[in-house]
């Protein structure tokens, strides 16, 4: 997710070096690419958008996304084209499942700063797992 090098000093020390350079903003509709693949997208914008993934066919890829601001009047979402995603999140401490879903959903007004979730697909499968503090903060539905 993050560009990253390791540095050996003269007493054979490593160093563990990371850029931020990956990390973009998403503050309306957005359609990702393989291309995007390894992004961390921070959602900034007061009012929820949808952002659709790559086709799971497409390859592998992930991506990471993280409540930026408070978005107390509109839901974003991350679609997929596909009922492939499976895992699930811990949301007020209590495990909630995915199972052949296509849509995750950070519920407007239920939303923390710092919520995310991680989605990756190995060709096959869209695996996701995350974090959220409030109840009902992260859902997953079919369509």
């Amino acid at each position: 997710m993050l560009t990253s090098a390791t540095k050996t000093d003269s007493n054979g020390n490593v160093s563990f070096l990371s850029t931020a350079k990956n990390i973009v903003d998403i503050t309306g509709a957005t359609t990702l690419t393989i291309a995007d693949s390894g992004k961390i997208c921070v959602l900034k914008a007061a009012a929820g958008a949808a952002i659709s993934l790559p086709a799971v066919t497409a390859g592998k890829w992930g991506f990471r996304f993280v409540t930026g601001l408070a978005f107390a009047t509109t839901a974003w979402t991350v679609v997929s084209t596909t009922a492939v995603i499976q895992g699930g999140a811990i949301v007020n401490s209590t495990f909630v499942p995915a199972a052949n879903e296509n849509t995750i959903t950070f519920v407007a007004s239920a939303e923390t700063l710092g919520d995310y979730v991680d989605v990756y697909s190995d060709g096959t499968n869209i695996y996701v797992n995350g974090v959220a503090t409030a109840a009902g903060a992260i859902t997953f539905t079919a369509a």
